[in-house]
């Protein structure tokens, strides 16, 4: 009888402690889920082709990609209007971010007319492949203005009402990421190929002038209840293939970065760093919100000059031209299925003479997670 009454007694010691610690590990997830879950409750997205998913095959627009070779290796090998062979760095961004149960693996377009509202809540782009924050640069394309995405955002907030109530979707904003990609259009495609721009700007004006665009976007997000904004800078405009092609004096014998093009991007980047930096100061400062508003700075230049100056580093081999057709010049429709493309897009930087493969674009995710971590606790 002793021994079976110290057996009972040990084995309810040990269901006492299984109960205990069964208790504690669940806490301990829930405490998780609550920490990661709740610090981001949405990603919605801003600006041109490095984070259009697709926006612009719903337009009047000669600038699309909703066609092959695009989109050979995304998934189901589907050519969805992102500018890319695969997946853009928001997509990976995105996945990131949002909670293991919405198994989210890339980012939608905001016009996508089978769009859900629970796909509204988690996140989407609004961007528009061609676009800047000069008013001249969207209408070069016929594509959507800075401006117009924002109306777009107002629409959707008007969704989230409906579905979460004003309270609700007010503190689902507050909790929200606001990114914003922009401005090599503006350059490359406005400033430094047409006349109009460079008549009535230096290019330390312009570079003024684009910033208090991007100011004028925080402001509007702001007033609409974003409180976490993310900034993209612009990448090093003269190694993009295109720019080589069309200012080096052998674009096909001697091919390499343009520093001059490459120092305009440099010299914008650390005005748009330092302006940034003074704006949140004056947002916070003058009660323009009810709750503190950040507004990060992400550097892309630095992660991409990387993996062009140290390709091997990376696995590159090309970081002069792109996989698509010569590399040299084709981009949108001038890279269709009759260009041909590289035999491995994931020994090329650029996918096309413009915009950057799956692969560097998941480089430049993984070289900004410390970034991404920090506005995330942040």
């Amino acid at each position: 009888m002793g021994t079976s009454s110290s057996s009972s007694s040990s084995f309810l010691f040990l269901a006492q402690i299984f109960f205990i610690l069964w208790q504690l590990l669940c806490l301990t997830v829930e405490a998780f889920n609550n920490s990661s879950n709740n610090k981001i409750s949405a990603f919605y997205v801003f600006g041109d082709s490095t984070v259009d998913p697709g926006n612009n095959n719903y337009i009047d627009t000669p600038f699309k990609c909703n066609f092959p070779p695009y989109g050979m290796d995304f998934p189901n090998h589907v050519p969805t209007g992102r500018f890319c062979n695969g997946k853009l760095a928001t997509d990976y961004i995105g996945t990131y971010l949002y909670t293991m149960e919405t198994q989210k693996s890339f980012l939608p377009a905001y016009l996508d007319p089978n769009l859900s509202v629970e796909e509204l809540i988690t996140g989407v782009s609004f961007a528009s492949a061609g676009s800047g924050f000069d008013q001249l640069t969207p209408s070069i394309s016929n594509v959507i203005p800075i401006g117009k995405q924002l109306e777009y955002f107002r629409e959707c907030k008007k969704k989230l009402e409906v579905k979460l109530g004003k309270e609700g979707t007010k503190n689902h904003l507050e909790k929200a990421v606001f990114f914003l990609s922009a401005g090599t259009n503006d350059f490359v495609l406005n400033y430094f190929a047409l006349p109009i721009r460079r008549k009535s700007f230096t290019i330390l004006s312009y570079q003024q002038f684009l910033i208090q665009h991007v100011k004028q976007f925080i402001q509007e997000v702001v007033a609409e209840g974003g409180r976490k904004i993310a900034v993209a800078g612009v990448p090093p405009m003269g190694c993009l293939p295109l720019m080589i092609t069309l200012n080096s004096p052998n674009d096909i014998l001697h091919r390499h970065c343009i520093d001059h093009y490459s120092s305009i991007a440099r010299d914008y980047n650390h005005l748009l760093q330092q302006e940034l930096h003074l704006f949140q100061f004056h947002l916070n400062n003058n009660n323009i919100s009810t709750s503190p508003t950040k507004i990060y700075y992400v550097d892309i230049y630095g992660p991409l000059a990387q993996m062009i100056q140290a390709p091997q580093k990376f696995g590159f081999d090309e970081v002069d031209s792109g996989c698509c057709g010569s590399g040299y010049i084709e981009a949108s429709v001038l890279c269709n299925k009759f260009s041909g493309v590289c035999l491995d897009p994931s020994k090329y930087v650029f996918w096309d003479s413009i915009h950057p493969t799956d692969k560097a674009y998941h480089n430049l995710f993984l070289a900004k997670l410390p970034t991404i971590d920090f506005i995330i606790n942040g």
